[in-house]
């Protein structure tokens, strides 16, 4: 398996099809758009979407609810500059030389300069063997560059549930006023309660979205594979639990 190439729309609109170790060293797939629209599934409860990035402050076409919670976890890392939904499709020879294709759900650009490709199925089996042989193909490609490829299983409920929370606060419109985000971690540079916090930084109906978005941002840190409630402990940037297993996210 070899000889990959890129299919992708430019900045106007124009199909572009070029080799993909090329492409891939000149081309900001973060900036596309999609290359293809996600396709509607009639009776699925969740369709495509547009989720609004805190990384780069724009719209990521997501294709699905698990597509949707994986781009949860990328927007809050760190290590990500930017992101983006179906922007490439691969395509490639089998060994019996029929053109084969796979488009990925989604692209993630690292602070190195390299970069994720990424499916996002709703369970370990989804998509069947096409899936599989277009995962194994699209791994090749990525590895051939110094990219990664991986398919991102479901996260647990507790962890999602918490993440889709915190992703309620992640516009910086939720850091409130100014000084309240610094009064905020002030009140936290000692791991106490949610509410002893929120309390001790000023009224909790105004202080709360403040220490939400702090902890969506990492300025902030506390447990996520236990439900949030008023009494969780939160604690300083780097802060980890000692109680929770794993440490704090």
């Amino acid at each position: 398996m070899g000889g990959f190439e890129a299919v992708f729309l430019d900045p106007v609109g124009q199909t572009v099809q070029q080799r993909w170790a090329d492409a891939a060293m000149t081309v900001a797939f973060e900036d596309l758009p999609p290359v293809s629209a996600f396709p509607v599934v009639p009776g699925r409860r969740w369709g495509p979407s547009l989720w609004w990035s805190a990384t780069t402050g724009r719209h990521v076409a997501a294709g699905s609810n698990a597509m949707r919670i994986q781009l949860m976890v990328l927007d809050r890392d760190p290590d990500v500059t930017g992101l983006a939904g179906r922007p490439v499709r691969l395509l490639w020879r089998d060994p019996r030389g029929q053109v084969r294709s796979w488009v990925p759900q989604l692209f993630a650009r690292r602070t190195d300069g390299t970069a994720l490709l990424a499916d996002c199925p709703g369970h370990p089996a989804a998509g069947g063997e096409r899936a599989r042989k277009g995962a194994e193909a699209v791994a090749q490609a990525c590895a051939d560059i110094g990219w990664a490829y991986r398919r991102l299983l479901p996260l647990d409920d507790v962890l999602a549930a918490n993440l889709k929370w915190l992703a309620g606060y992640r516009h910086p419109r939720n850091a409130g006023r100014p000084g309240l985000t610094e009064a905020a971690l002030a009140a936290f540079t000692r791991p106490r309660s949610l509410i002893e916090g929120a309390e001790a930084a000023g009224d909790p109906i105004e202080v709360l979205p403040a220490v939400f978005h702090a902890l969506w941002h990492g300025r902030l840190t506390t447990g996520l594979d236990t439900p949030l409630h008023e009494r969780v402990l939160v604690g300083p940037q780097g802060w980890s639990d000692p109680s929770k297993k794993g440490g704090a996210r």
